[in-house]
């Protein structure tokens, strides 16, 4: 595995919920990143989060890590789980909630039930 592949897995594996975005958690630097990153804010879900526009070889390395060409990527618990549309349709079905009930990562269920409400 290439150092940064490395690095990817043991982020993966350290952390129950990781975001790799462009930007920050705080600061999110487009607009499928910060769809992503205001869904599991909103929700509370505390997880790392991974400024790929702070390192070319973790941009190129995720892609490569997951075999998925886009970024964000959101990982629970070690596994990949998919970017913007996956986790929108996720969060609007439920599947979200059940993902992270089952995994033991602590949310807002009142706040997921919220987003669905306000795109029903």
């Amino acid at each position: 595995m290439t150092d940064a592949k490395n690095r990817i897995d043991e982020t993966v594996k350290a952390n129950d919920v990781v975001l790799y975005m462009k930007g920050t958690k705080e600061m999110p630097q487009c607009g499928f990143s910060s769809r992503v990153a205001g869904v599991l804010n909103y929700m509370g879900v505390d997880y790392a989060d991974v400024n790929v526009l702070a390192d070319e070889e973790i941009r190129t390395g995720i892609k490569e890590y997951s075999d998925w060409p886009t970024i964000p990527q959101l990982y629970v618990k070690g596994e990949f789980v998919g970017g913007c549309d996956i986790v929108t349709e996720m969060t609007l079905s439920g599947e979200l909630d059940t993902l992270f009930a089952d995994n033991g990562v602590t949310f807002d269920k009142d706040a997921a039930d919220k987003i669905r409400e306000a795109n029903a």
